[in-house]
């Protein structure tokens, strides 16, 4: 099955050379690497060329937002599964993509996630957070907790009758995608025991208290709108969980 790894970037130079070779040393070798540059100012367009060497499709234009650049990633995707990483993300081992395609190959689920480390920007070796996927069931959506997205593997399909994501979120796109997904449409899952993808600290949905409430006010504002009933209180009941992560990582 073809793989298509969506990359969406701006004016991420620094960063976005990791994430190129990370996808370049797969060992799966059907893989569509697409990336959506948002007409960046530096040198982001330039990298792309140099470095990306498994870079099939570069896309450079405004966009409005992230999740608007993801549905654009989503328009020029051709593979059976699909995945989103970011630019300064990157792939934990060669074997990743290859460890994915074969659970969908065994068994019959229209999306794979693992865990995803959240490491620091300037030392990618010391993890600050483990953020652990285990535990997720569509019935803790309501509570705030979604596979972590940079591991998420979703099948092609499975986004075209989702129609992609809702770009009027800010931060929260990823989830509200996710309650349709495996909400309304009951999507099968298999979680992976392991960290798939490092991720540096810093990115939209780490950014501190201010990013945290816009966050949390969009995940309830997710869940209403597609049936889920939840309150605020609940959802910042995860935080306590999250600082447990951290805890464990630094410990």
């Amino acid at each position: 099955m073809k793989v298509s790894i969506i990359t969406a970037v701006r004016n991420g130079a620094e960063a976005i050379g990791a994430t190129l070779d990370s996808v370049a040393e797969q060992s799966y070798v059907d893989i569509e690497h697409i990336v959506v540059d948002g007409a960046s100012t530096d040198a982001t367009v330039a990298v792309v060329r140099e470095r990306g060497r498994r870079v099939a499709k570069l896309l450079s234009e405004p966009d409005r937002g992230v999740y608007d650049a993801f549905n654009k990633g989503l328009a020029l995707a051709t593979g059976d599964v699909v995945a989103f990483l970011n630019a300064g993300d990157s792939y934990l081992d060669a074997g990743v993509v290859a460890t994915v395609a074969n659970a969908f190959s065994a068994e019959d689920v229209d999306a794979v996630f693992g865990d995803v480390l959240i490491v620091d920007p300037q030392d990618p070796g010391r993890v600050l957070r483990h953020y652990r996927s285990a535990g997720f069931s569509p019935a803790r959506l309501a509570s705030g907790f979604m596979p972590a997205h940079p591991s998420l593997f979703l099948r092609g399909e499975l986004y075209r009758r989702l129609g992609g994501y809702d770009a009027s979120y800010r931060i929260a796109g990823d989830f509200e995608l996710c309650v349709r997904a495996f909400v309304h449409e009951r999507a099968r899952y298999r979680y992976l025991p392991r960290a798939l993808v490092r991720m540096p600290q810093g990115g939209l949905s780490t950014r501190g208290w201010r990013s945290n409430w816009i966050i949390t006010s969009e995940m309830r504002r997710a869940c209403l709108r597609n049936g889920v009933a939840t309150s605020l209180p609940r959802l910042l009941l995860r935080f306590p969980v999250k600082l447990l992560e951290v805890l464990r990582a630094s410990g």
